[in-house]
């Protein structure tokens, strides 16, 4: 009779732990958490971390001698003609930022969106932002991870091989003009996409200025396909005014990285190069009052004050080349200063603050490389128009950073009649203004630089460089990629060549 009753208890026990287990799934599942995320918020994501580093004012701004600091330690690189490498290097700033969270969130859009016929032009959209950042990242380090990069998670390949530089242009034409052409306004538009909206008419633009941009980058290494490459951008039809540039809109949660470094620790530590300002000043260029300010008087970085600012032209001073923080205090002394303090700076409250707009690519770029183009007879055109629109446009630009960062058209007007185009100076011209409408876009600017050979700059005169040549070539790789991807990054390096600052990349020629 006990062991009836045992028996029977039993199976009341197991009848109500089965009935408990059937309904385990739903008491344990939050009815309000998402399954799965929209990929345009990914999207947007790698849209917003692709805002330049930090990390472009220690190499690329000084390298380009645009902006510069004279401390050593962290913020050494391009200043003195050395490397800055470990495990926070700043030659790795970029590629950390990219790889670790732009590409691996463009590679899962990518994935996500691919077979799906109703996110088309979100897949497209994808497509032409990865083959942005996969040129940044191989116009400053050469050969790259590329056709298996951001795989870790979807293929659990994390030791991805490096691509050759020529076979990653060869994809990245390819990529933009499939992209590109297969975007279409019929389909679902992905009005959450924060660059253009879903306006399928200006991602097309953005795509084929792109497009033209790396046509350009061939300019020395393989005309032929320059060429033709740039053909095909133009007939896809190009930006058409500053409306169409491709943009990131930071704001106080997304903060512009360069502002924030210039508005933080190093806030009294940056200057505007003596090569930048006293080109600026000697053309009677009206966007110095729009870039520059200077602390007169100022003996500290405390002394840099609202009441010392001045924006006047006139009084601007660029710090010069060659003096580190031993040595130019003795140099800022003898040009008649307070200290290194006193001279001339990004303005930081207007360009250089921390929610300052992050131009990628601009009209005013695009209408300098046409004019170039048109020059070498590579389309059709006027290349003075072309010209004349590009340093109209980057002027006009500058009014997006602040109302009083906006060059009047009496201005440019004035300038235009003071500095005209010259076809027979026609390619120092037009690249000298790219240097100009590419201010802050470091990557850019580093690149045009190499790939032109204009601005005509002299050699950065600082003792104990760790270069062979007049300028740095190339960013070296970070130091982690020798610790967890070795065997392909000597690969590239044995094809590529050594990794230093002075192995050139493929399309880098005399």
């Amino acid at each position: 009779m006990k062991k009836t009753r045992y028996i029977l208890g039993l199976l009341t026990l197991l009848v109500c732990a089965s009935s408990c287990e059937n309904g385990f799934d739903q008491l344990n599942t939050n009815p309000t958490a998402a399954t799965s995320l929209n990929p345009v918020f990914t999207f947007n994501n790698a849209m917003v971390g692709t805002s330049f580093q930090g990390s472009t004012l220690i190499f690329e701004g000084p390298i380009v001698q645009q902006i510069f600091t004279p401390n050593s330690g962290i913020l050494a690189g391009g200043n003195y003609n050395i490397d800055n490498r470990g495990p926070t290097g700043a030659n790795g700033g970029t590629w950390r930022q990219y790889y670790q969270n732009v590409i691996r969130y463009l590679v899962d859009v990518v994935a996500k969106t691919q077979n799906d016929a109703s996110r088309t032009n979100l897949y497209n959209m994808a497509r032409i932002w990865k083959a942005y950042v996969f040129m940044v990242l191989t116009d400053t380090h050469g050969d790259i991870p590329y056709s298996q990069a951001g795989l870790g998670y979807l293929a659990g390949n994390v030791t991805p091989k490096y691509d050759p530089q020529e076979s990653i242009y060869n994809d990245l034409i390819k990529e933009l003009t499939e992209a590109t052409a297969a975007l279409d306004a019929a389909k679902p538009t992905e009005a959450g996409e924060i660059t253009y909206g879903g306006d399928i008419a200006k991602w097309k633009k953005f795509g084929n200025s792109l497009l033209l941009r790396v046509g350009m980058r061939l300019s020395r290494v393989n005309p032929t396909l320059a060429q033709s490459t740039v053909q095909k951008a133009v007939a896809g039809g190009l930006m058409q005014s500053n409306a169409d540039n491709a943009v990131i809109r930071n704001n106080a949660n997304y903060q512009n990285p360069v502002g924030t470094t210039l508005n933080s620790t190093e806030a009294a530590n940056y200057y505007l190069t003596g090569t930048f300002v006293d080109y600026l000043k000697s053309t009677a260029d009206p966007r110095l009052s729009s870039i520059a300010v200077r602390y007169v008087g100022a003996k500290s970085g405390p002394e840099q004050t609202a009441a010392r600012a001045n924006r006047d032209p006139a009084v601007q001073i660029g710090m010069p080349l060659g003096y580190d923080n031993g040595t130019i205090q003795p140099k800022a002394i003898a040009d008649g200063l307070a200290s290194f303090y006193d001279y001339t700076q990004l303005d930081r409250t207007r360009m250089g603050k921390f929610d300052a707009p992050c131009y990628l690519v601009t009209y005013a770029q695009t209408q300098l490389l046409l004019a170039e183009a048109a020059q070498r007879n590579w389309t059709t055109g006027n290349p003075a128009d072309f010209y004349n629109a590009g340093v109209t446009a980057h002027m006009k630009q500058l009014g997006d950073y602040d109302a009083t960062s906006l060059v009047s058209d009496a201005n440019i007007a004035a300038y235009l009649q003071k500095n005209p185009y010259v076809a027979a100076n026609a390619l120092e011209l037009i690249n000298t203004q790219y240097w100009i409408a590419s201010f802050l876009n470091g990557p850019e600017a580093f690149a045009n630089f190499r790939r032109s050979k204009f601005p005509a700059l002299k050699p950065n005169p600082y003792p104990g460089k760790e270069i062979t040549g007049n300028f740095i070539n190339r960013l070296s790789y970070p130091d982690s990629e020798n610790s967890v991807n070795s065997i392909n990054r000597q690969e590239a390096i044995t094809r590529q060549g050594a990794d230093n600052l002075d192995t050139r990349v493929w399309w880098d020629k005399q």
